[in-house]
């Protein structure tokens, strides 16, 4: 049996370890601090989420266009926790400024295709986190992303037509 999303992000906080939860709630200011006025935060895809709502991009997002457009992930894994950077890794400059900010500051980096795994918050420098939020806006966020869908429908496209012919 599946286990049951938390319901609220208060909810998600009080069932870790105090260790995790006070982590994860400073990563969590940082990013409230940060991000456009336009974002929400709450549960998504069983995770603290960050999303841009349907009153600001009614076309929700595309693997599920009932959910608002993810933004940013906070989540506690097995082995270590995680901050989903989508906003970030949707615009190959946006990301390189990123990665070479957090270079700079000398901390192990340990990035995926859209995240960022610590095992402890020493690890992760939150002054680059906020700075790199603070500089996304939402609409060009939505400009990156909508650019993005349609190159990918045009490649899918000519994949399709190459295999036909």
């Amino acid at each position: 049996m599946a286990k049951k999303p938390p319901e609220s992000v208060e909810a998600y906080l009080a069932a870790l370890p105090e260790d995790r939860r006070e982590a994860l709630e400073a990563v969590r200011k940082t990013i409230l601090k940060s991000v456009p006025k336009k974002i929400e935060e709450g549960i998504q895809y069983g995770m603290i989420g960050y999303y841009v709502p349907h009153r600001v991009y009614p076309n929700g997002y595309h693997c599920d266009p009932s959910q608002p457009l993810p933004y940013i992930g906070l989540a506690s894994q097995k082995n270590y926790m995680s901050l989903y950077l989508m906003c970030l890794y949707i615009h190959p400059a946006w990301k390189d400024a990123f990665e070479s900010s957090y270079r700079a500051t000398g901390k192990r980096m340990d990035i995926g295709a859209c995240c960022v795994r610590f095992k402890k918050l020493e690890d992760l420098p939150l002054d680059v986190v906020g700075k790199t939020i603070q500089g996304i806006s939402v609409d060009d966020y939505i400009a990156y992303y909508e650019a993005n869908l349609k190159s990918q429908r045009k490649a899918s496209k000519k994949t399709k037509k190459a295999k036909k012919g």
